[in-house]
């Protein structure tokens, strides 16, 4: 049994038996991995802090075959966001981002965009960054990335350039215009595009400001969440605890 390192992010973490937990690790280069740290809810065990929900850490384990949980030995923090968690919001904002993650990625897939996505908007947090504006900017790109981000700019059946509030379509591939839309159930805010344009154009912003309005913000929110929604076919349960 080879030991194997990797850095990653901690999604969460949950007991099992009288003394182990069962981690769930986002890496950079392995993906998703479930490994066991054996001893972990001991006093004074060997992991410390590094086990806590969304710390950055150097993880080595022991990896057997037609195995689905690895061993992991030792994990070494990096990075701490634990001073994020004591902002109720922020904590469960988070949570939300962690929950996107596990639900929406296979195990060992690597996923590098992801990764650095998720890192990036966890530090601009950290530093205080307009925590709505910061949200939105984690579900449009998580969207894009996953191939999930429909075409805001122009309805789906005349292809007329939208120049105020569209529809989203049934099937959330694509928006109408409110002459086309069979179905004015899911609204597509004017604003999107151009916040779209921003998201691509911007890093995670670490200023306690933003462009957009908190009630643009809201309507963004609702258009991208509901995205969201329809791919994962449920509510995240971290986005109800939001709410």
């Amino acid at each position: 049994m080879p030991l194997d390192q990797t850095e990653a992010i901690v999604l969460r973490s949950f007991n099992i038996g009288d003394q182990d937990k069962v981690v769930v690790f986002f890496s950079r280069d392995k993906g998703l991995l479930r490994g066991v740290a054996k001893g972990a809810r001991k006093f004074g065990n060997r992991f410390g802090s590094s086990l806590e929900p969304l710390s950055l850490v150097n993880v080595f384990y022991y990896e057997k075959e037609r195995k689905d949980l690895v061993t992991v030995s030792q994990a070494d923090l990096i990075e701490s966001f634990f001073e994020v968690h004591r902002d109720y919001r922020a904590s469960c904002t988070l949570g939300y981002f962690a929950e996107l993650v596990e639900e929406f990625f296979p195990s060992r897939a690597s996923e590098d965009l992801v990764f650095r996505l998720l890192l990036s908007t966890l530090r601009a947090i950290k530093e205080k960054g307009d925590l709505g504006l910061l949200s939105r900017y984690f579900e449009a790109w998580f969207l894009q990335i996953n191939g999930l981000l429909p075409d805001f700019r122009r309805c789906k059946k005349c292809r007329k350039r939208l120049v105020e509030a569209g529809w989203l379509s049934p099937r959330m591939d694509g928006v109408y215009c409110p002459t086309c839309a069979p179905l004015k159930k899911e609204a597509a805010p004017a604003e999107l595009p151009a916040f779209l344009e921003w998201v691509k154009k911007n890093a995670p912003s670490r200023e306690n400001t933003s462009p957009f309005s908190a009630g643009q913000l809201k309507a963004i929110s609702q258009a991208l969440q509901s995205l969201i929604i329809f791919h994962l076919e449920r509510e995240p349960k971290s986005l109800h605890s939001l709410k």
